[in-house]
């Protein structure tokens, strides 16, 4: 990291620490991995010295749980589970952002400009480059379906994808998939005969995969998959060619967050050209503003895929998700595919 980073961050942080400039307090709840968002983070801090940032990166259900169970409550939620993110903004816990950063946000990443989605990110499959040299890696859903059948044996216990009962961010992508792969169920009785394993994040499939337990994953957050693979060689990563969902990080201010002024600060951040930029080419993140550009934006993304990105839509479909009756109805048919012998 150049010094001069450092040279500022440390007058910024004599800055928050002279006396009579009390740093105000921002606790922003985040199913987000604190290493893959640290560079946001960092700009954000030197850019506001006097607020003191408290980020705390939680698994997608836990996030959602404090959004109602919490006291004090959070200032700031994020979260990759959009289903459960509308759903709270849906019962009033959202707090309305009136600013120029939310008006000239696309529509298309926002509602009510009340909660705003500020990534990209593609879902993606990843395997072990050794699994070459025992069969050919899958490209698309139908490959894996294929393989997954064809070497159910030698595949035994080594695939790995979401539980969808333990995370949000998995059942939402579950959902989705019922949307578009007319054989998904056939897909998941193929995993359930294989006996992959399901895991709650995607970091424990990725270590599993480099550790050798596992030799395919299906379904990876993108962002963790690439900065993953970056590091450890024997992974590699695909965007699935047929079709590749893409989820987007939504960000809310809670409506009773103890420190709204901050909190809107931190929102603008997010949706700022600068905070973007620093999205863009300091993270894989995926930015979504129109006019920054960088080795990780939506519209390079769409560039590199073309008509083959679905993005989960920001809008009030995502309701249905949650309904009780229809999740009740998916987990039970998914429990019954999955463990169909």
């Amino acid at each position: 990291m150049p010094r001069c980073f450092h040279a500022f961050a440390f007058v910024a942080l004599l800055l928050a620490a002279a006396p009579g400039r009390a740093a105000t307090p921002l606790v922003v709840e985040a199913a987000l991995d604190r290493e893959v968002v640290a560079p946001l983070l960092a700009a954000f801090e030197l850019a506001h010295p006097d607020i003191e940032l408290d980020f705390r990166d939680r698994s997608t259900l836990e996030v959602d749980e404090r959004v109602a169970g919490a006291a004090p409550a959070p200032d700031v939620v994020i979260s990759s589970a959009m289903p459960w993110q509308m759903a709270r903004v849906n019962e009033g816990y959202a707090s309305r952002l009136d600013s120029a950063e939310a008006r000239a946000w696309p529509e298309w990443a926002k509602w009510r400009d009340e909660v705003f989605g500020f990534t990209f990110e593609p879902i993606v499959m990843a395997y072990r480059l050794d699994l070459s040299r025992h069969m050919m890696p899958p490209a698309t859903h139908a490959d894996l379906h294929t393989l997954l059948t064809e070497q159910r044996e030698r595949l035994r216990g080594r695939v790995t994808s979401y539980s969808p009962a333990h995370s949000g961010v998995g059942y939402t992508l579950f959902q989705q998939d019922a949307r578009y792969t007319t054989r998904f169920w056939d897909l998941v009785a193929a995993m359930g005969n294989a006996e992959a394993v399901l895991e709650a994040n995607t970091r424990d499939m990725l270590e599993g995969i480099s550790e050798g337990r596992y030799w395919l994953g299906y379904n990876l957050l993108g962002s963790y998959a690439m900065v993953w693979a970056q590091e450890h060689p024997e992974v590699i990563v695909q965007v699935p060619q047929d079709y590749s969902l893409v989820m987007m990080r939504m960000a809310f201010i809670h409506r009773d967050a103890p420190n709204p002024r901050a909190a809107e600060t931190f929102l603008n951040f997010l949706l700022s050209r600068e905070g973007q930029h620093v999205l863009a080419g300091e993270t894989p993140l995926f930015s979504i503003h129109p006019e920054v550009t960088g080795p990780y934006t939506a519209q390079r993304l769409r560039d590199q895929v073309g008509d083959r990105l679905y993005p989960i839509p920001l809008n009030a479909s995502l309701l249905a998700f949650v309904d009780p009756q229809r999740r009740d109805a998916f987990m039970q048919r998914w429990r019954r595919e999955f463990e169909r012998r």
